[in-house]
């Protein structure tokens, strides 16, 4: 596509290498370790408490503001985020980087847990309810309400705003789940692409017109089976190779301070391709620091910030530390990553080599189910950045145009769509690393006060039992 004697194609290729070249990436991590400095190490000290929060989600619950519960809300981030990046994104980075991507991909989710923490905690403290008495909160809201008293808030809250409903109409919530849909359903069952599309888009249609209760019920159920199903089947493969785990991680290990060798299918790779492998898909599989999970995080029905952006925290843990780190193992220890096949294929071959044909149609039904919920996510964070813009009236236009995009999705192959959203995907999160730097006082506020309240609650309920003896 030319304009002029432009290679626009090209131009927004080199554009889109700058945004997500080492600039961006050292942002997003070091936003995540100076959070994790400043927060005593909460993704380590608090997980367990995170975790107990989340299996107990009901027992916690509390207060009549927000629209889902916390179990709920994390489910829709996790619908968006566990999706076609946690197969697809990391064979691509194993394939392109080496095994060593994996180590750099799971050191930028530990930090990046920090991260989540502090922007699902703002997102609750700076929500607020819409003309219909829906919650609305995320990035937008707490650059407007946090930042109010700095001229460049009037500027990113609705920058980061328009970046968002681009993403969800043409990059992650739409094109990539789409075409992976309606690929693996017709490579493995044979499926028509019109009988495909069709079905998807009433589907969604059905989902995301119900409103985020509606598609938060399907994340609830549909996450955590997707997600144990898909993780069960890597423990399996795992288990019949456990002979092989040691060398497996210590290639991991070793690759990811050294040069890795070009072997079969492989061309090699220096440490710097690793590190920026491994960073990039692994961002874009947990999106800590892209501002999208915290618009979900905004309409638990929780009161304490810190609570919620505990609970959102074990996202990122869930998403990459456990999926990703399953798939990744997997890869590495069938030697797929050194033949011919890349993406997709290339984890369905590793499950294949292990569990002959059932592997092949576990990886494909994941997929699917991934890509599915992923679209159901996004579709949400595009409608509250649109309501951000245009209010409640903006709403259905925005729920009409997402279903017809992912109805025409699998019939379009514009690769300059494809690229603009990978740079407005990117662009997503310079607004919100500006903002949760310059809130980062908020956030230790709200984590102090909170961890102080229920110490103190803690120790009034242990005299308390006491004097009962």
């Amino acid at each position: 596509m030319e304009l002029l004697g432009v290679n626009i194609l090209e131009v927004l290729t080199g554009i889109d290498q700058f945004i997500w070249g080492p600039p961006l990436l050292i942002l997003l991590v070091g936003t995540g370790i100076f959070l994790t400095l400043r927060l005593g190490l909460i993704q380590v000290f608090r997980l367990p408490l995170a975790l107990k929060y989340v299996l107990n989600s009901k027992k916690y619950e509390e207060g009549v503001l927000g629209d889902i519960s916390s179990f709920a809300a994390l489910s829709t981030a996790l619908s968006a985020t566990i999706g076609t990046g946690n197969i697809v994104g990391v064979a691509t980075a194993v394939k392109t980087g080496g095994p060593g991507a994996l180590f750099w991909m799971l050191l930028a989710a530990f930090f990046g847990m920090a991260t989540m923490y502090s922007e699902a905690l703002l997102a609750v403290k700076y929500r607020t309810v819409d003309a219909n008495g829906q919650m609305s909160g995320g990035p937008m809201y707490y650059i407007k309400n946090g930042l109010a008293h700095k001229k460049y808030s009037k500027v990113l809250a609705p920058l980061f705003a328009i970046f968002g409903v681009n993403v969800a109409l043409f990059g992650i919530g739409t094109f990539p789940q789409v075409n992976a849909i309606v690929d693996s359903a017709r490579i493995a069952f044979d499926i028509p692409e019109v009988l495909t599309a069709a079905v998807l888009s009433l589907l969604v249609a059905f989902v995301t017109l119900g409103g985020i209760r509606r598609i938060a019920a399907v994340a609830q159920f549909m996450v955590p089976f997707m997600a144990v199903a898909y993780v069960l089947g890597c423990l399996v493969i795992i288990g019949l190779n456990l002979e092989k785990l040691p060398e497996t991680f210590a290639l991991i290990l070793r690759s990811a301070f050294s040069e890795t060798a070009a072997k079969g299918g492989f061309l090699g790779a220096g440490v710097m391709l690793a590190i920026r492998m491994g960073v990039a898909r692994g961002i874009f599989s947990n999106e800590a620091g892209l501002g999208s999970s915290p618009i979900a995080a905004a309409a638990a029905r929780v009161k304490e910030p810190a609570k919620q952006g505990l609970i959102s925290m074990t996202g990122t843990f869930f998403d990459t530390i456990i999926v990703c780190l399953m798939t990744g193992t997997v890869l590495i220890m069938t030697d797929s990553w050194t033949g011919d096949l890349a993406g997709a294929y290339m984890t369905s071959y590793a499950f294949s080599t292990v569990l002959a044909e059932i592997g092949s149609y576990i990886v494909t039904v994941g997929l699917i189910f991934f890509a599915f919920t992923t679209i159901l996510g996004w579709n949400y964070y595009g409608e509250r950045c649109t309501e951000f813009l245009f209010g409640v009236k903006g709403i259905l236009p925005y729920k009409v145009l997402y279903i017809l995009i992912v109805a025409s999705g699998a019939f379009l192959t514009l690769d300059v769509i494809w690229v603009l959203a990978d740079i407005v995907n990117g662009l997503m999160a310079i607004p919100n690393l500006i903002a949760l730097l310059a809130l980062r006082k908020v956030v230790e506020s709200e984590t102090g006060w909170y961890f102080k309240r229920n110490k103190d609650f803690e120790r009034n309920k242990s005299h308390g039992e006491k004097n009962k003896s």
